[in-house]
């Protein structure tokens, strides 16, 4: 590994999910990690300092306990670093349909602070890797019968309430068939986390061609694995499922439970970022980072039912959220090209590592009929 550029790396968001695991893999190279966190409450807990996620980087990276959204703090960050892993965002696709004020500051705001302070300041930065998300594309890329590859925007409310989840081609409305999705599709984001990780990627690209920053966006697909948030409702939905079986609460799937996501172990997603990182192959480039393969909701949640010995009751619904997508997975052709990277962990493989550490965690408090509510008292959940 050439790291020789960059032997101070900062890392905003450091100690989250994501960011402690790629910490703790880059200084295991020698390399000097510096990590920029708010520890919010809704990761964290109410005592971060006891938080899994803290206590796994304490005493190995220096800590400075900030947030994007204030200026001094980034500065104080940025000082004598040689690059930026940008990871710092709020992230919950449904909770950003009605905290706008905050999701744009955070995601939006706090990504021009860093590059207001790199454009009119001294600094030492040369390369800056921004988390992207595949939820920038949407529905992402179909196949209709009659038009060929189509880009459908979101789904009609009136479809979803006759329970019809299906995808319709654009131009002749009628339902087409997934493919996977690359890095030339479409941008055009169904929820305002996703319109405010699109602006973010833009930024981020824009500014570091402008001010001679080598950039590189990664498009996470849905990231997973040992040490993920369990107490987080926003989280993701293997968390989310885990949580509610172990409080022996049942599994309410939405719409018809054919949904899909593309699950990415977190081990794969540190090894393309530290790639991106380090492979000037990576410069100024745009990668999807997933598995390429799609898993059906329905499917996750018989499986952990299964890994955990439970019996809880897994009902369809019907139920439907705005702004959430039908199915999207990632061609992984761009990135396994330029930066030879392939995942390595199966979403079999991924799901079995991840229950064995789910069950020698202690019980965590079931949020999740909390954030429901929320999304109900704001007419984004049907």
């Amino acid at each position: 590994m050439n790291n020789i550029k960059y032997k101070n790396v900062l890392i905003t968001g450091g100690a989250g999910f994501i960011g402690s695991n790629l910490a703790l893999k880059l200084i295991q190279s020698g390399i000097k990690v510096t990590v920029l966190d708010n520890f919010s409450k809704q990761i964290h807990g109410e005592d971060y300092q006891k938080s899994e996620l803290f206590l796994k980087i304490k005493d190995k990276v220096e800590i400075i306990r900030g947030s994007v959204e204030n200026k001094a703090d980034l500065r104080i960050a940025i000082e004598n670093q040689d690059a930026i892993i940008h990871l710092a965002a709020e992230t919950g696709t449904g909770q950003s349909m009605y905290e706008i004020n905050r999701y744009s500051d955070v995601n939006i705001q706090g990504t021009a602070r860093i590059f207001d302070i790199l454009a009119n300041e001294k600094h030492n930065i040369k390369k800056i890797v921004v988390a992207s998300s595949r939820a920038i594309y949407g529905e992402g890329k179909y196949l209709c019968q009659e038009h060929g590859v189509v880009y459908p925007l979101s789904r009609c409310d009136e479809d979803m309430k006759k329970g019809d989840f299906s995808v319709k081609c654009p131009i002749c409305g009628k339902t087409v068939a997934e493919v996977a999705t690359t890095e030339d599709s479409a941008i055009h984001p169904t929820s305002f986390y996703g319109l405010t990780k699109q602006v973010q990627e833009q930024m981020v690209m824009l500014m570091g061609k402008s001010i001679g920053i080598p950039s590189v966006a990664l498009r996470y697909q849905n990231v997973y694995g040992t040490g993920q948030s369990l107490s987080n409702p926003y989280t993701g939905i293997l968390s989310i499922f885990s949580t509610r079986i172990k409080n022996g609460n049942d599994i309410q799937i939405f719409e018809d439970g054919m949904e899909s996501r593309d699950f990415v172990y977190i081990d794969d997603v540190v090894d393309a970022t530290v790639s991106a990182l380090f492979n000037e192959k990576a410069n100024n480039e745009i990668f999807n980072v997933g598995t390429g393969k799609g898993t059906d909701v329905y499917t996750v949640a018989k499986i952990l039912n299964e890994k955990y010995k439970s019996n809880v009751n897994i009902s369809i619904t019907g139920n439907y959220r705005l702004g959430d997508i039908r199915t999207n997975f990632a061609d992984t052709s761009k990135i396994k090209k330029l930066l030879n990277f392939e995942p390595k962990i199966d979403f079999e493989t991924g799901i079995s590592f991840f229950a064995d550490w789910v069950n020698s965690q202690d019980v965590k408090e079931d949020t999740y009929e909390k954030s429901i509510s929320e999304m109900k008292n704001k007419g984004l959940f049907k």
